[in-house]
This record gives structure tokens, sequence and C-alpha cells, in this order.
């Protein structure tokens, strides 16, 4: 058999062994007009200057946990103490769609509205296109005013909770800060399109990350989605509330790099064992999967599988594969 470790290609989202549904969709009705020129953003600000911090829930309109997080924060009343806070409900039409029967098929309307961050292309919104990029230019003014972005995922298949960030710039930086312990995995981005994430405006001064917070539809993914956004918000010093300052700070997060997408080419993909987003494997050259004839190893020692899809189907990312990546001295 051959060893082999494919390259880059677009993701999946099969329609079987997801996570239940125990979530309810949240009711944001008092927030779809928004206060900030953008339906469905809202912004808040202190008493004092400083950075601005954007925090987006719903690109994918069937991830809510994070939109509930950032409901129940709004109904707490929560404002920084200086700077300015900018919640955002990115993908609302497609939200509304959500359907407990059929918990995927609200993830977007024309297309994923995490590929469309493409500045050429968002130039020419105004002529036409898809709902995903007319909503994608409407958003841009309001994205180019942050310093910080925090945008809120969450996944399909059982994963522990880490966060993504574009290769390059300081987007790591920033989620180290955020403290919520869980892996900081950097990669190059989708071939289907930039995220928003990628966007030419967080490659310095402004960064970003990515939250992926858990299973779509699990209340524990709401938990870390809220205490990511105090977290974010603690670190850039715009939190005035002592008693959500957590007891004992996490150890510093690991970081990886991804180095190699597994994209299957057969029906026969199939691992080798049911592996859980974040499985580490210890050596280099351990086998993971086959995919018809091939035997597909991992590429380093000590390798992170980043968010394993267990049926991909062909042409479908299967698997990541990430390098650690030294500690900050």
């Amino acid at each position: 058999m051959e060893c082999r470790q494919l390259n880059v290609e677009l993701g999946a989202l099969p329609r079987e062994s997801w996570s239940d549904v125990d979530l309810v969709p949240p009711d944001l009705s008092p927030w779809r007009c928004g206060n900030a020129d953008v339906p469905g953003f809202i912004t808040l600000r202190g008493t004092a200057p400083g950075p601005h911090l954007g925090v987006v829930s719903l690109i994918h309109g069937n991830e809510f946990a994070g939109a509930i997080a950032l409901d129940r924060l709004l109904r707490q009343g929560l404002s920084p103490s200086r700077g300015t806070l900018t919640f955002g409900f990115a993908h609302l039409d497609a939200f509304d769609r959500f359907d407990p029967a059929r918990p995927t098929a609200s993830r977007f309307i024309d297309e994923d509205l995490n590929r469309v961050w493409d500045p050429a292309r968002l130039a020419e919104a105004d002529a036409g296109g898809s709902t995903e990029l007319k909503r994608a230019a409407a958003m841009l003014p309001m994205l180019r005013r942050f310093d910080r972005l925090l945008d809120l995922h969450s996944m399909l298949f059982a994963s522990d909770s880490l966060i993504l960030t574009p290769d390059g710039g300081d987007g790591a930086e920033f989620a180290g800060a955020i403290g919520l312990g869980c892996a900081i995995v950097s990669d190059f981005g989708h071939a289907a399109g930039p995220r928003m994430i990628d966007h030419p405006h967080f490659h310095g001064p402004a960064s970003a990350c990515l939250l992926e917070a858990g299973p779509h539809w699990h209340r524990a993914s709401v938990r870390i989605s809220e205490n990511a956004v105090l977290g974010a918000m603690r670190a850039l010093d715009m939190l005035d509330r002592p008693d959500d300052a957590p007891a004992q700070r996490p150890p510093p997060s690991p970081r990886a790099r991804v180095i190699v997408t597994i994209t299957a080419r057969s029906h026969a993909f199939a691992f080798l064992h049911p592996y859980r987003g974040g499985t580490i494997i210890p050596r280099a050259g351990t086998p993971i999967a086959r995919d018809g004839g091939d035997e597909i190893c991992t590429p380093c020692d000590d390798c992170l599988l980043v968010m394993p899809t267990p049926h991909p189907r062909p042409g479908h990312t299967a698997v990541r594969l990430a390098a650690p990546v030294p500690m900050p001295g």
C-alpha cells in the first residue's frame, strides 16, 4: 500500500451522524434592525477610548450557539468599560429557515457565507450575485472598523473546542489572550474561497480568529462561546465585571499549524478508528485512514487531527492534519 498525504480541497457537510439538537433557536427580534447602519449589528460604546472589538455569530444559519451567547449577554446589559463593542448576527435569512428535523439544511441559502470574502468578488456584489455575497458586502464597512474580530462557530461532529487563525498576522496572539486554554490552530484557509477572518483587513494591524466552540446544538457550546466573548473583552481591558473573571486562568493554549488537508478520493474512505477532533497521534507515519488501496498516515510527530469528518464524500475534506508549534517564549 502507498502511504499518502493529500492536498487541500473543499469541505464537506455530511447529512448523517450529526449531533442531536439540544438547543432552541433564540428570539433575535430585538436585534434584527441593529443600531449600527447594518441590520443585525449592535454597537455599544464605553465611557473611555479604546479598541473596537467585533464579535460575529451566525455566519452559518444553523450554527446558533454563538447567537444564543450574544443574545444572552445583550439582555444582561453587557457594555464595554472602554472602547467599542459590536455584536453581529450575520446570516439571519438562513437562520430563519432552521428546521430541527433537517438541521444542516439552513447553513446557507445560495453559497457558504464564509467563502465569499475575496475583495474582488465583494467589489462586484452591487452588480449581482448570491444572497451571501450581497450580505458580506453589506457587512464589510462595519468589519473594516474592527481592531479585533472574534467569529463564533460550532461543529457538526464531536470535537474538542479550538480556535482557528489565518496563517501569519497576529490572530494567534489575540486567540491566546482570550484565555480559553483550547488549541489554537493556524491554517491556510479553504480552496473554495476566503473566510471572513482571511479578509486582508485582518492581516495587520487588525487581527481575527474563529472559535469552533463545540458541537452545533449542545449547551456547552453556548457556554464556551460566552466565555470567549468575555475573555476577548478582558484581553482588551474592556470588561469591568470582576465577578466574570475566571477563578483560575487555564494553562497556555497549545498551538499547531495545518500542514496537510486530507481529501477523500472515493466512497471507500474510512478512518481506522472513530477519531474525535482534537486527537493527537504521537508518531509520524501512523496509519489513520484508508481510501481505496491507499493508506493515509500522519505527516509528523504529535499530529493534531482537526475536525475529522466521519463519512466524507469524494472530493471533500476528511480531516486536516496539524503539526505542533513551539509555545511563544
